[in-house]
C-alpha cells in the first residue's frame, strides 16, 4: 500500500507541476483574452502549442476582432494560420472593411491573402484610390511613344486613378495589366489621329477614348479616371522613313545601273570577239586568192596579160592613195611655236 500511495503522490506532484507550468505559460494570454471579453480556453491554448500555432498571434487577432464587433472563432484563425496565411493582416483588413462599410467576408479575406495579395492594402485602396503611372518609369521607358498619321511622333505620360474591386481581387489581373492596356489605348488613339496638332490641342481626347474602352474588365481594379500628365513632340518619323526609302530606292537604282553596265561591257566584249572572228575570216579569204589565181593559170582561165593588167591596176590604185594622202597632209595647217 505504501508503494501505491507513493506512486499516486508522485503522479499528483507531476500533474500539479504540469498544471503550474501551463498556468504560468498561458496565464497572461488567458487573462488578456478574458479581460477583453474574447475568452480562449486553457485547452485551446495548449492545443495551439501542440499544433505549432503561435497562441499570442491567435489571441491578439481574436481580441482585435471582438473589439471591432467581428465574430471570428479561434478555430477559423488557427486554420488560416496553419494554411500559411497572415492572420493579423486578415483581421486588420476585415476591421477596415467593416468600418468603411465594404462587404468582405472572412472567407474572401483569407482567399485573397492565400492568393498572395495584400488584403489590407486592397481594402485601403478600395477606400482611398491610388494613382498608377503609365508607363511605370521604374520598369521601362518613361513615356509612351506613338506616331500620328502625319508622321510626327508624340510622347505621352498618363496617370491612372484606380480603386480595388474586392470581388474580382482573386483571379483578377494586376496593375501591370492596367498599365499595358492604357499604354495600348494611348498608342491606338494617337495613331488614329489625322494630325499630331489635334492631339496637342485636345490631350483629354486620349483619356476619353481610352476610358471608354473599358480597360478594367477582368482586372482587380476599377478605373476611375485617366489623366494625360504630359505630351511632347518627338521625331519626324514619317520624314525619316521617306529618307530611308529614298536611300533604298537609290541603292536599288545603282544596282540596276551596274547590272546594265556589266551587260553592256559583256556585249562589247562579245562584239569585239565577233570582229576579230570576221577579220580572221577575211585573212583566210585573202590567203585563198593566190591559190585561186594559180588554179586559174593552170586551168587557162587567167592569162599573163590579165595578171599584169591586174597588177598595174593595183599599183595605180596604191599610187593614187599615196598622192591623195600627201595632198591631205599638205593642206593641214601647220602649228607655229
Amino acid at each position: 500500500m505504501g508503494v501505491i500511495a507513493g506512486v499516486v503522490s508522485f503522479a499528483l506532484v507531476v500533474l500539479f507541476l504540469i498544471i503550474a507550468v501551463v498556468i504560468i505559460s498561458y496565464f497572461r494570454l488567458w487573462l488578456r483574452a478574458w479581460l477583453s471579453q474574447a475568452s480562449v480556453g486553457w485547452l485551446q491554448l495548449v492545443g495551439m502549442s501542440l499544433r505549432k500555432v503561435n497562441p499570442a498571434i491567435i489571441v491578439d487577432s481574436r481580441i482585435m476582432a471582438v473589439k471591432a464587433g467581428l465574430n471570428i472563432s479561434t478555430n477559423e484563425l488557427e486554420t488560416h494560420y496553419l494554411a500559411g496565411g497572415n492572420v493579423v493582416r486578415v483581421v486588420q483588413a476585415l476591421i477596415a472593411a467593416n468600418k468603411a462599410n465594404i462587404e468582405l467576408s472572412f472567407q474572401q479575406a483569407t482567399a485573397i491573402d492565400l492568393a498572395g495579395r495584400d488584403v489590407l492594402e486592397a481594402v485601403q485602396t478600395s477606400v482611398r484610390p491610388k494613382v498608377i503611372d503609365c508607363p511605370d518609369p521604374t520598369k521601362g521607358a518613361p513615356v509612351v511613344a506613338a506616331v500620328a498619321m502625319d508622321g510626327i511622333q508624340l510622347k505621352a505620360k498618363a496617370r491612372v486613378t484606380v480603386r480595388t474591386n474586392i470581388r474580382r481581387l482573386v483571379g483578377g489581373a494586376t496593375e501591370e495589366t492596367i498599365v499595358a492596356r492604357v499604354g495600348e489605348g494611348i498608342v491606338t488613339t494617337i495613331g488614329s489621329s489625322q494630325s499630331h496638332k489635334k492631339v496637342l490641342e485636345n490631350p483629354d481626347s486620349i483619356s476619353k477614348t481610352v476610358l471608354a474602352r473599358g480597360l478594367d474588365a477582368g482586372t482587380a481594379f476599377e478605373i476611375l479616371s485617366i489623366d494625360i500628365a504630359d505630351v511632347d513632340v518627338g521625331e519626324n518619323i514619317g520624314a525619316e522613313l521617306q529618307i530611308k526609302q529614298a536611300e533604298a530606292d537609290k541603292q536599288i537604282a545603282q544596282a540596276r545601273a551596274e547590272e546594265r553596265r556589266a551587260m553592256a561591257r559583256a556585249r562589247e566584249a562579245e562584239m569585239h570577239a565577233q570582229v576579230q572572228e570576221m577579220r580572221a575570216q577575211v585573212v583566210k579569204a585573202e590567203a585563198e586568192v593566190p591559190l585561186a589565181m594559180a588554179e586559174a593559170f593552170r586551168n587557162g582561165n587567167l592569162g599573163i596579160m590579165d595578171y599584169y593588167r591586174m597588177k598595174n591596176i593595183t599599183a595605180d590604185t596604191s599610187m593614187r592613195e599615196s598622192i591623195s594622202k600627201m595632198d591631205s597632209d599638205d593642206n593641214e595647217p601647220k602649228q607655229t611655236n
